[in-house]
């Protein structure tokens, strides 16, 4: 039993062959989107495995793998682009891969976001399988599969596997399972900065347990063995939570010399930065400056009052307080900071909890229709993703 009355979680093996189907729809939605790539890629004589493994920030991970911190690019307008923006559980995953196996540090990337994107799937069934049932977690992982960005979820990008950090962590907090929630909380501390939003999950509904236990306080709830296990489990992952993300910032801060707020200054040479949504604000308004671009604006607005709507639809159907945490961190940390506009549908990647209120409206229609809604949008899915990798692609 746990503190947050939910339903006991299943055996491993049991969990698996649960999630089995949800899994494959999502291995062959992503192989439909490889084959895409692969073929607009040798149309336009262009190695795709190039562009998933060694292009934008996939190039700064490896060079982190390979050369360690310290590498920067100063240009001409005065920025300085450091790789100590860029967090290390991907890199040493790489440099593990490389040195276990004959793979580069490039095809470790590669391999570890496959695997992780697997995992992540994975993750996203357990959560929405364990809240809503096991027909809204298969409509979940396939939602998240045909996301028109989610080509970059087998790219040698860091989305995957903080994804699936993330996922787990939230599943072991609505499981109760407290230890495991913090130390995964910890590793994706490690992989981005948004692993902010996963601190901060379990650090709001640990919370709310103990104030909900001290206006229900019994000898049940605290001086029993099991309740005495809890809180204690509750405290560690409290403890265990913020120590990857604080753990390399101060780590950078010292390297730079510039104390707790060092990071900050090496984010700013990327022109990165937290002002609320302003920047992201006037670059919409910008597009309205002329009628092609207008419409490109008209399209940025529904976005962002998509993503509005589906968080307040979460809200209204009382989503567990840990996703709606999570997801409003995610959300607000992609859609406010300062950071190239062209990454914010990669940025909200992470944010599945999302995907929920459709993968409920999926479930609950008929399987027919509902295919055929999915199949559409994967066959769209994978096109756009193979024009996007060989145009501009995800920064």
């Amino acid at each position: 039993m746990t503190d947050l009355d939910t339903r006991a979680a299943p055996s491993r093996a049991g969990a698996l062959r649960r999630a089995a189907p949800a899994l494959a729809g999502y291995a062959a939605v992503r192989a439909l989107g490889l084959v895409a790539l692969f073929l607009w890629s040798g149309a336009r004589d262009k190695s795709a495995y190039t562009l998933l493994t060694a292009r934008w920030d996939a190039l700064w991970y490896v060079r982190v793998a390979e050369l360690g911190y310290g590498y920067e690019v100063r240009l001409a307008n005065g920025d300085v682009h450091s790789n100590l923006a860029f967090f290390p559980l991907l890199p040493w995953l790489e440099r593990l891969v490389a040195a276990l196996s004959p793979l580069s540090y490039a095809d470790g990337g590669f391999l570890v976001s496959l695997l992780a994107s697997l995992a992540a799937a994975w993750g996203i069934f357990a959560v929405a399988d364990h809240v809503y049932g096991r027909r809204v977690g298969v409509c979940a992982v396939l939602l998240w599969a045909v996301l028109p960005v989610g080509i970059v979820q087998w790219m040698a990008y860091s989305e995957s596997l903080f994804t699936a950090l993330a996922a787990w962590a939230l599943y072991a907090v609505l499981t109760g399972r407290w230890v495991t929630a913090g130390t995964l909380a910890l590793l994706a501390g490690l992989t981005r900065p948004v692993g902010l939003a996963v601190v901060a999950a379990v650090w709001v509904t640990a919370a709310a347990a103990f104030v909900r236990e001290g206006r229900t306080a019994g000898p049940d709830a605290t001086g029993s063995p099991a309740g005495r296990s809890t809180r204690t489990g509750r405290v560690l992952a409290m403890l265990l939570a913020p120590l990857g993300t604080a753990g390399y910032v101060l780590w950078v801060g010292h390297r730079t010399g510039r104390g707790p707020l060092g990071y900050l200054d090496v984010q700013a040479g990327w022109r990165n930065g937290f002002d609320g949504g302003y920047a992201f604000a006037r670059f919409v308004a910008e597009k309205f400056t002329s009628f092609p671009a207008a419409l490109a604006g008209v399209g940025l607005i529904l976005g962002v009052a998509s993503v509005v709507w589906l968080y307040a639809t979460g809200v209204r159907q009382r989503q567990p307080l840990p996703l709606l945490v999570y997801t409003g961190a995610v959300t607000a940390l992609a859609l406010c900071a300062s950071s190239y506009f062209g990454s914010k549908p990669r940025l909200l990647l992470p944010a599945f909890p999302l995907l929920l209120p459709l993968a409920l409206a999926l479930a609950r229609a008929r399987i027919r229709w509902s295919a055929t809604v999915l199949g559409c949008v994967a066959v769209a899915g994978a096109v756009y993703g193979a024009f996007w990798l060989n145009g501009s692609g995800p920064p």
